[in-house]
């Protein structure tokens, strides 16, 4: 079967204070997904006196990127988002490819929130403790 990637489509949350809602990324922009957990550092001079190598283990948080169509007039998604990284609260969201995958997780807004209004857009980027989750594909 072939591999392949694809635009993400939408990313939708929901959030305890907030409510809900859908964010429409911008079509033919990267993205990028780490989904957490568990990591080996490389290090080529991690061994021993002896030769036997030392893996130092780290845990990292899984994340999406990917830059977003911003709708100041009726969604007010800069909005939305800003509050939704103020709040105290993580949120659930879920990201929808275009390659019929659905990933998961519960997080927050993280980095610099700098929106476009030239080009209309504003950077998407949510991190969160715990594995990001194929629920779909």
């Amino acid at each position: 079967m072939a591999s392949y990637g694809g635009d993400i489509i939408e990313v939708t949350f929901n959030h305890p204070a907030l409510g809900n809602g859908t964010f429409f990324p911008k079509a033919n922009e990267d993205s990028t997904f780490d989904t957490g957990g568990f990591r080996v550092d490389d290090d080529a001079d991690s061994v021993s006196g002896d030769g036997e190598p030392i893996y130092k283990k780290t845990r990292k948080r899984w994340s999406f990127e990917t830059v977003c169509a911003m709708d100041m007039n009726n969604r007010q998604d800069a909005v939305v988002w800003s509050d939704i990284a103020e709040a105290d609260e993580e949120a659930e969201f879920t990201i929808t490819s275009s390659n019929g995958t659905v990933w998961g997780g519960k997080g927050k807004p993280v980095g610099e929130i700098n929106f476009n209004g030239n080009a209309a857009t504003f950077p998407l980027k949510a991190g969160g403790g715990k594995k990001l989750k194929k629920i779909v594909g």
